[in-house]
């Protein structure tokens, strides 16, 4: 359930950051006659994500032995791919979002309202469809049995309706959030999870025999920590913990951990000078 809802969580509020930024500079301009726009465009998008993410998991329960474990391991290692862009992207232009979409807003106003529909639709369905592609992944990578995987999908729903609420004080200016900050920290939290889920791709791929290689137990804590059970099973659905990993999995865990958090936390000369955002929304 953790990992969903750290999952659903961030990409609820970039969703939810998006659409108060279209919102909030729409009033600031003196055109609120067009949010009907931006919610159509949101709604689209939220609904097409919906169907993506049905259609993943729906793909997911057809396949069978290796077809499945081929499967589920791709998927999962796409999923690491695109949610290590989105951590390093949000941590590069997170401060930049307001001015970029300001822009955008003028341009579409300018093109007619079916422009600023599309804006709005296209920001939040990318949103949407990695969340999708992350879920699918968490669900597979971090659930212990069948049942886990409800779990997880409750995780999900509980991150998304907290996003929504966060989402509407922003807009309103109940609350102001060092944003910079929230995204930083879920950035990090999200870098372990995506650990995992690398480390349980590279399992599924050595099941199916496509990574025939470092194939032996690295180590097995079966009778001290076993991850069906207890704090194993807890810790494997907030990061994935396999209490009898293989070597080539340990090594992936690793040296994820090893490169991508070094990168991450490296010094960013480019963000230095820049005043941290602090809940944008919130200041109409």
């Amino acid at each position: 359930m953790g990992a969903a809802f750290v999952i659903a969580l961030r990409e609820g509020i970039e969703a939810a950051l998006i659409v108060s930024i279209l919102l909030a500079y729409l009033k600031q301009i003196g055109r609120e006659d067009r949010s009907s726009l931006v919610w159509w465009g949101t709604g689209l998008a939220l609904g097409l994500s919906v169907l993506v993410g049905t259609v993943i998991f729906a793909a997911g329960a057809e396949f069978e032995g290796t077809a499945e474990q081929v499967f589920e391991g791709l998927v999962t290692l796409a999923a690491v791919v695109v949610l290590t862009w989105m951590i390093f992207w949000m941590r590069r232009q997170g401060a930049r979002i307001r001015s970029e979409l300001h822009e955008k807003v003028d341009s579409a106003l300018l093109a007619g309202g079916l422009a600023l529909s599309l804006l709005a639709f296209t920001a939040v369905l990318r949103e949407g469809i990695e969340t999708a592609l992350f879920l699918f992944a968490a669900a597979e990578g971090t659930a212990v049995e069948t049942g886990a995987v409800g779990a997880q999908l409750v995780g999900a729903a509980l991150g998304l309706a907290l996003a929504i609420v966060l989402g509407v004080l922003l807009y309103r200016g109940g609350i102001r959030m060092n944003l910079r900050s929230f995204f930083r920290i879920t950035g990090a939290i999200l870098i372990v999870v995506a650990a995992g889920l690398f480390a349980y791709s590279v399992h599924e791929l050595q099941e199916a025999g496509w990574l025939p290689l470092l194939t032996a137990t690295a180590f097995d804590l079966s009778a001290v920590l076993p991850d069906d059970t207890g704090v194993g099973a807890v810790l494997r659905g907030l990061v994935g913990y396999n209490a009898d990993p293989t070597v080539l999995e340990l090594l992936a865990w690793l040296g994820y951990l090893a490169v991508v958090g070094t990168l991450y936390f490296r010094p960013s000369p480019a963000l230095a000078p820049q005043r941290v955002p602090v809940a944008e929304a919130s200041e109409r």
